[in-house]
């Protein structure tokens, strides 16, 4: 089992910066996909950015150029720096952890941590 915690959210203005953090438990976090989805009121939730076990990343595109993903596979936690951030930035950021072992896939979720930008 794995448990996915995160934390750095909180209110920022816009123009500012965050820096996500998600704290994984267990010990899959060095052979799976991790990454940050997001999910605003009334809409449904998406992709921020991902990182594979390889290294490889993708953003979403209205991420690409203000956001940076990484990780650090010894201390089993996946950051999120989000810089110039914009009020429609606003969200709950989940952390996501998603993978398969012997062909059985598996997929934890964070509790979230809430994102607000705002003057």
């Amino acid at each position: 089992q794995v448990q996915l915690v995160e934390s750095g959210g909180g209110l920022v203005q816009p123009g500012g910066s965050l820096r996500l953090s998600c704290s994984a438990s267990g010990d899959l976090f060095s052979i799976s996909t991790v990454g940050w989805y997001r999910q605003a009121p009334g809409k449904e939730r998406g992709l921020v950015a991902r990182i594979t076990s390889g290294g490889s990343t993708n953003y979403a595109e209205s991420m690409k150029g203000r956001s940076t993903i990484s990780r650090d596979v010894a201390k089993r936690t996946l950051y999120l720096q989000m810089n110039s951030l914009k009020p429609e930035d606003t969200a709950v950021y989940y952390c996501n952890l998603r993978g398969a072992t012997y062909s059985r896939p598996y997929d934890y979720w964070g509790q979230g941590t809430q994102v607000t930008v705002s003057s």
